[in-house]
């Protein structure tokens, strides 16, 4: 099974970001794991979910601070992972491109190229897959030590949170935690029974674990407008029941943590 490059998009441009996700969607080697206009945000996004790859714009004019700041962080505080950086710019200034060069810029698109399309920047990561993985894998060695067990669970359980709050699921559900736990588990235990797992965890009945786990995800499904659905929860969901199943939901979540960490 080839593995999908995770693509961290820093944009403040709507309609472009809008191109690069749906360009993103339409291809299976590939995935967009975050989109921001502010690169103070940015530089946290690239600590926490450790894209393979990073679609950054170096003016952000219409969010907050410049895409030469997340430059200069990821040098002076190397995350575990060091993406593969395109940058895109309109900017046209022969020092500025040096800059950025200097800073760990890998790759830079002008925006003012006579056959520049938005699409572009993900047509370009898809030719480089394969050696951007490649690259990536070599040079893990020499990256900093491994984060402590501790670590590695916030980590894990901010990115969990943050993916079931853009399908909905309101952190007041009491499955809302359950389904967390849940989650953390399979991604380290890939088959074991959850809601026997957590009940035992919490002393409470199995099937009012599963119960809370299901009810919190029917609940965003009938709440969350279809469209972030489409977006934000890419598994297959049966057109007769509507909403996914509590294993479909579970694995798929850790599945992805799991692709994410490989």
């Amino acid at each position: 099974m080839q593995k999908t490059l995770t693509v961290l998009l820093v944009e403040d441009d709507e309609t472009t970001a809008a191109a690069i996700r749906d360009a993103c969607a339409d291809r299976t080697d590939m995935r967009l794991v975050g989109t921001t206009n502010d690169s103070a945000h940015a530089v946290t996004l690239i600590h926490e979910l450790l894209p393979d790859a990073l679609i950054l714009d170096l003016e952000l004019h219409e969010g907050a601070g410049n895409g030469l700041f997340v430059l200069q962080s990821l040098r002076n505080h190397p995350p575990r992972r060091q993406p593969y950086v395109l940058v895109t710019t309109n900017n046209t200034s022969r020092l500025t491109y040096e800059s950025a060069r200097q800073l760990g810029a890998d790759f830079i698109l002008s925006k003012h190229q006579q056959d520049y399309r938005d699409a572009q920047a993900v047509e370009f990561l898809a030719m480089m897959r394969e050696i951007i993985l490649k690259e990536t894998k070599d040079n893990a060695p020499g990256l900093p030590p491994a984060e402590s067990p501790d670590s590695r669970r916030r980590r894990l359980v901010q990115r969990i949170h943050r993916e079931l709050d853009l399908v909905g699921i309101s952190p007041k559900a009491v499955g809302y935690e359950y389904i967390t736990e849940g989650i953390l588990l399979l991604v380290d235990t890939p088959s074991p029974n959850v809601p026997a797992v957590l009940a035992s965890r919490h002393q409470k009945a199995a099937p009012a674990v599963e119960r809370a786990m299901q009810n919190a995800i029917a609940s965003a499904w009938r709440r969350t407008p279809i469209e972030d659905l489409y977006e934000h929860y890419t598994a297959r969901v049966s057109s007769a029941k509507g909403v996914p199943t509590l294993s479909e939901f579970l694995y798929h979540y850790a599945g992805r943590l799991r692709d994410e960490e490989a």
